[in-house]
């Protein structure tokens, strides 16, 4: 049986907040989220080096077991695709034996015409996984680009990148 609209037996009173009509409105809800995530749409599409073992796309899965490494001679760079507009308001980077990197970006539709946007000296860490935490300032990008400068050792390994940030459109 169906639900039926009862007329008030009192003339005038009317509901204090009547329901405004439907309108079919869709809403874009910008929500934050970890952007360097394969789950999220991000995609490595160039690294200048990959061990079967370990490839680039590690970086990217969420699993803190898993990691890229260089194999040797530096620099050494990979880009990372969002396949969207992004803007990033912080940067994780979870490496080892990393000693400089530098990060560029792109608002373009393809991976052409990177500006750099962050440079750091990383702290060698013995024994431990370099946590490095940036704080992005004028964070909107379609790709990132991440080179290793130089390492500690003849080989690094970056086991994370995570950008926190909001989707603010598709590319067209």
């Amino acid at each position: 049986m169906a639900c039926q609209m009862v007329p008030c037996p009192h003339p005038g009173s009317e509901p204090a907040n009547p329901r405004p009509p439907k309108q079919n409105v869709q809403h874009f809800k910008m929500r934050k989220v970890d952007l360097c995530l394969s789950s999220e749409g991000a995609e490595v599409i160039l690294a200048t080096s990959s061990d079967e073992k370990h490839p680039p796309e590690n970086m990217i899965d969420g699993n803190p077991e898993t990691f890229w490494t260089t194999t040797g001679m530096f620099p050494q760079e990979f880009i990372i695709c969002f396949h969207k507009h992004v803007r990033i308001e912080r940067l994780v980077i979870q490496s080892y034996f990393v000693r400089t990197l530098r990060i560029e970006k792109s608002t373009s539709k393809d991976p052409v015409d990177f500006e750099q946007w962050i440079e750091r000296d990383l702290v060698h860490t013995e024994g431990q996984l370099q946590n490095e935490e940036i704080m992005a300032r004028d964070g909107h990008a379609t790709y990132l680009r991440f080179i290793i400068m130089s390492a500690f050792d003849h080989f690094a390994s970056v086991h994370s990148i995570s950008a926190e940030g909001t989707a603010l459109s598709n590319l067209s």
